[in-house]
Formats: C-alpha cells, sequence, structure tokens
C-alpha cells in the first residue's frame, strides 16, 4: 500500500463520520444474502419462487420468470452448439428488446463474456469493438445487416490500437427481429415495424435448442466488456465480472432502503420499473437487466422514449420505479394524457440531470402531481459500473437541490469515495478536487491495455478524472466532467475517438475536436479541421461523410480553418479555437 492511499483510507474514514442524514432505512454496511450466487442463480431462484411473476414485460407481451429461466437456458444451449467455450467473447448489437436480456444472461450461464454493442453505431465503431475484443458471435439485428457486413471489410490500417488486426474471419453472425417475442397486435404500439417482411431471423431455432443448466459462477471470472471512451485513442473494454454486477445491484437497492424480493409499498407486489435508457449502456443494463433480476421485479422495457407511450406503461402496468432524465419528466408532465393517467402506483422517482438539471420548481409540479418527490439519480461511470451513490432520504430543506451543480448524495453501502488534489493528496470539505472512487465493482483492468490500467487504478483507487467536492454533512457534489468528455443527451462523446474516425478522411491534414455548449442536447462536438494543401472539400461535405462514419451522436460541426494554433510543445490550443467560433 503507498503512502498516498493511507491517506485516502483515512480521508474516507473522516468522511464516513460527517454522514450524519444517513436514512435510518439504509444499513451502513453493505449486505450480501447469497454471497456465492450469480445471477442465474437468482434468475433460478425466482423461476422456483414466482413463477408467474412477469420479470420482462414488451409492449403487451409479458414474459414471466419461468419463461425467462427457458429462454436463456435454451440461448445458453444453443451458444454450446454454435461451438461457443467458456470465456469466449460474443457481442450483441441490439436495441432495447427481451433478446438482449435473454442473451446477456445465456451467455454468462455458460462462462463466456458478454459485449453490449451501441446498436448506433456505424461500420468503423462496430469493426473496432468486435476486433479489439475478439468476438467469436454476433447477435443483432436483421436491419443492421449492411452495417455488420461493412465492419468486416474494414482494413486493418484503420484498426489501430484494438487487441486484433480485424474482424474474425470466422464471427459468426445470427439475426433477432426487435418484434420477435411480441404477441399479434402489440399495445401501445412499438417504435419499429410490426410487420418484418423477409428480413431474416434465427431467433425462433436459437429458442428451439436444448435449455442447459448454468455453470458455477465464478464471481472473480471476466464476465463482461463494457467500452468506454477515453482521454486517448479509441474505446476501451472496462473488464467486469458477474461480482461487479450482482455488487451493484444489491448496493442500489440497499441505498433505497431494501433488499431483494421486497414488495412495493403501494401496490403489494413485486416492484415494476420503467426501462427505456439504452440496454447497451451501463446504466441502462444496470436499471433495465440487473436490478430487476437481483430484485425478483418487473421490467417494462421500451425501445425507445415516447412521453405518452410511457404514461400508457405507468397506468397499465402499475409501474412503481422510474429513471429518466428531468427533460423527460418535463413532457410527461407537458403531456394531454397526463391528466387522465393514473400514477398512484408510482414509488420512487430518479432524475438525471444531463441537459435541464432538476430543480425545486420541477420537482414541486412532479410532487403536486404525483405525490411522489423527485430525487438526483447517482454519480458513476462505465469503470465502476455506476450508480456508486444514492440520493433517497437525502434531501432534506432541498440541500440536494442547492448543491452546484448536481446533488450526488452519500456513497452505496461497501464504496469509498474521496476528493484529491493535483498531487492526489486529499482535500478538505469545500474544496473541489478529483473524484477517486473505492468499491467492489471497480474494472479489473481495461481489456488488453496495462499501461491504462496503471494510470487509473492505484490499490484499488480508480482515479476518475472527474471533478466533485464534499459538503458538510459528507455528500458528493459532481461539479465537470472528464476534462476531455463531451455529453451529448447523455451519451460520452470523447474528442480522441471522434479525431481518430475523422483522421481517415484522406483531405484532412489535422484536426481538433471540443465541446460548445447546446440547449437542446446539453453539449455537441465540434470538429475544426485543417486540410491537406490544395484539398478541394467543404464543410457540408465533410460533415455527410462523418455521418457515415460514426453514430450520430458523436457527428460534430464542422469548421474548416487555415491553421491550428499551436503550443511551444506542438499541441493544438483548443481553447483558442473555441473562443474564435464563440466570438462570431
Amino acid at each position: 500500500m503507498t503512502p498516498k492511499t493511507t491517506l485516502w483510507n483515512d480521508a474516507a474514514t473522516a468522511l464516513a463520520k460527517r454522514r450524519s442524514h444517513w436514512p435510518a432505512t439504509v444499513e451502513r454496511a453493505f449486505v450480501d444474502p447469497e454471497p456465492t450466487a450469480g445471477l442465474n442463480d437468482y434468475l433460478r431462484r425466482w423461476a422456483r419462487e414466482r413463477p408467474e411473476t412477469t420479470a420482462i414485460h414488451f409492449y403487451g407481451t409479458d414474459i414471466s420468470y419461468a419463461d425467462l429461466e427457458t429462454s436463456v437456458g435454451a440461448f445458453a444451449g444453443w451458444l454450446l452448439a454454435q461451438g461457443v467455450a467458456a470465456s469466449d467473447r460474443v457481442g450483441v448489437y441490439l436495441g432495447n428488446c427481451p433478446q438482449l436480456t435473454i442473451a446477456m444472461l445465456g451467455i454468462l450461464r455458460i462462462g463466456a463474456v458478454y459485449v453490449p454493442i451501441n446498436p448506433m453505431f456505424k461500420s468503423r465503431e462496430l469493426a473496432f469493438e468486435l476486433a479489439d475484443s475478439g468476438a467469436s458471435l454476433l447477435l443483432t439485428d436483421p436491419a443492421l445487416t449492411a452495417v455488420v457486413e461493412a465492419a468486416r471489410a474494414v482494413p486493418q490500417e484503420e484498426l489501430t490500437g484494438a487487441a486484433h488486426e480485424r474482424v474474425s474471419p470466422t464471427l459468426h453472425v445470427a439475426y433477432t427481429r426487435l418484434g420477435d417475442m411480441l404477441l399479434t397486435c402489440p399495445t401501445p404500439p412499438p417504435p419499429f415495424p410490426e410487420s418484418h417482411g423477409d428480413s431474416p431471423s434465427d431467433w425462433s431455432s436459437i429458442m428451439a435448442a436444448a435449455p442447459v443448466a448454468p455453470i458455477r459462477c465464478d464471481r472473480e471470472a471476466l464476465a463482461a466488456l463494457n467500452y468506454t471512451g477515453g482521454t486517448t485513442g479509441m474505446p476501451k473494454g472496462c473488464e467486469h465480472t458477474e461480482g461487479h454486477m450482482i455488487y451493484t445491484a444489491l448496493s442500489t437497492l440497499q441505498g433505497q432502503g431494501r433488499g431483494p424480493g421486497a414488495y412495493s409499498a403501494r401496490t403489494g407486489a413485486a416492484h415494476v420499473s420503467l426501462c427505456f435508457l439504452p440496454m447497451f449502456w451501463i446504466a441502462g443494463e444496470d436499471m433495465g437487466i440487473l436490478n430487476p433480476l437481483i430484485d425478483g421485479s418487473t421490467a417494462v422495457v421500451m425501445t425507445r422514449w415516447n412521453a405518452d407511450v410511457a404514461l400508457a406503461l405507468i397506468e397499465r402496468e402499475r409501474v412503481t420505479w422510474v429513471a429518466a432524465q428531468a427533460d423527460n419528466y418535463v413532457e410527461m408532465l407537458e403531456a394531454p394524457s397526463f391528466a387522465e393517467t393514473d400514477t398512484s402506483s408510482l414509488e420512487e422517482c430518479v432524475a438525471i440531470s444531463f441537459v435541464r438539471k432538476l430543480d425545486h420548481e420541477l420537482r414541486e409540479q412532479w410532487l403536486a402531481a404525483t405525490g411522489v418527490l423527485l430525487h438526483e439519480a447517482s454519480y458513476g461511470m462505465t469503470e465502476t459500473h455506476t450508480a456508486d451513490t444514492f440520493t433517497s432520504g437525502l434531501h432534506i430543506g432541498d440541500q440536494d437541490l442547492r448543491a452546484t451543480p448536481t446533488y450526488c448524495g452519500y456513497p452505496v453501502p461497501g464504496t469509498d469515495i474521496v476528493i484529491v488534489d493535483d498531487d492526489l493528496d486529499p482535500v478538505d470539505v469545500g474544496i473541489p478536487g478529483q473524484i477517486l472512487v473505492r468499491s467492489p465493482s471497480v474494472l479489473r483492468a481495461y481489456y488488453n491495455k496495462a499501461e491504462a490500467t496503471r494510470d487509473v487504478i492505484v490499490d484499488g483507487w480508480l482515479l476518475t478524472g472527474d471533478t466533485g467536492q464534499f459538503d458538510d454533512h459528507g455528500g458528493l457534489s459532481y461539479l465537470a466532467r472528464s476534462k476531455e468528455m463531451i455529453k451529448v443527451n447523455g451519451m460520452s462523446v470523447f474528442p480522441t475517438e471522434v479525431e481518430s474516425l475523422m483522421k481517415s478522411h484522406p483531405h484532412i491534414e489535422r484536426v481538433a475536436v471540443a465541446p460548445r455548449e447546446d440547449h437542446e442536447s446539453g453539449q455537441r462536438p465540434v470538429a475544426f479541421v485543417e486540410l491537406h494543401t490544395h484539398a478541394q472539400v467543404s464543410a457540408d461535405d465533410l460533415g455527410l461523410w462523418a455521418r457515415e462514419q460514426m453514430a450520430t451522436y458523436k457527428v460534430p460541426d464542422i469548421v474548416i480553418v487555415d491553421s491550428m494554433p499551436m503550443t511551444a510543445t506542438g499541441k493544438i490550443r483548443k481553447v483558442d479555437l473555441m473562443k474564435e467560433i464563440t466570438a462570431k
């Protein structure tokens, strides 16, 4: 243990003593009721104890825990029949649908590694994650066939930094349509075509495989590669285990004052969560898959956000728990159907402050309309499996809303957080600095990136690069993102990744990406481009090209410059570039 980590440990202990507002309903020590159980063990438990309870509701279709257990077993059996073995990586390139949950649990059931991939990715982005992870099989939507085939053809020189030179030439691709598990006449209507024409699907043959029982769970084994951007180069795979996943769900539930299997105080039945956050994203995975599974409760899954559909589902499915962006609550309040919607089942509502920040006015409006207090979501990141703090019960005198800019509350049981200065020494309360996190769900490593791992993990503490501060009662406030990260509608965009993609254009000499504020999305990336001598290409041309290379939320506004302002050490002065467009 280094002298610095001794100081961090002491600071964490001192902060814990300050937390006088700790809710009486939340145990301070982490409690794991089944220390050896894996996710499939929880699934089998609920299939025995609550076989008829709906595990997943999807546009009018109910999948019970008994049905989910059978489907997961069949998917695992099909994987084995394809030659997938323990430790093999399996990509899942899908939007929100029951098949995503079934695939994840089926992959873990045989000890393989789950690799969720953003379905908004274009071919080069997809190719990088397939090559980096070394995926041997991919489950995807037939609507994405063209992207998959283009990814196979991406030249190896465009995959710089990937663990493997190219997408595996033996990659097996299987298809499932988003609506493959829907009943006839789905309600509400889903945001994708109910009729798929001749588009291929392997789902019926996958589900026809003989179900297999799970292998014994090794909570320390690699179970998932959750990709995140970084301050250098292309995305990195965060190595997570089933132990990380289970701790995240259990500690999140504990922060809400309940344990697995608890029933709703309002409905007297199993809890019901509304889940529309993207489930390839780790926050969506936690809220839409892991928390409901550990809890034996119901996930009402939406493929895409829609305020009217959300309200209809809240009433019909007796939703008790919602996590949504602050803007989404405003949309629901302003929806014409809100006045006629029965929201009496709602028990806890969490606001995520991305574009709009939760404030006193919105809290009061939601409380008056539903009788439920709206509170902030937690602090977290892909490296920690997110959900590192809780805010439930910490709204005394609106202290959480007075924090600047975002109050994140107390660390969940089992997690420690400290704030340090540039020398990595702990600072006093009220002083801003870098957030450091130690928890049972901190990533094991960045996949195949030893140096990057050493840069951020010290004796089990994660150096997040984010800025925060503590108040007198030991509550964390989040002040700023990692200095390089751009947030577009809550999605992380890393300038270095966009720069890497843009540099592949034959007419670009140099490119620098920086954020600008945007009232609709929170922020947008701006790419300052210096062209090769005699290059004839417009900003509009580059913008159209960029849309073909990367997910829509990453596509930058293009500004062509004659030359880049440089520092004495040869770095581009992004601040000067931003000042120039701000002045216009």
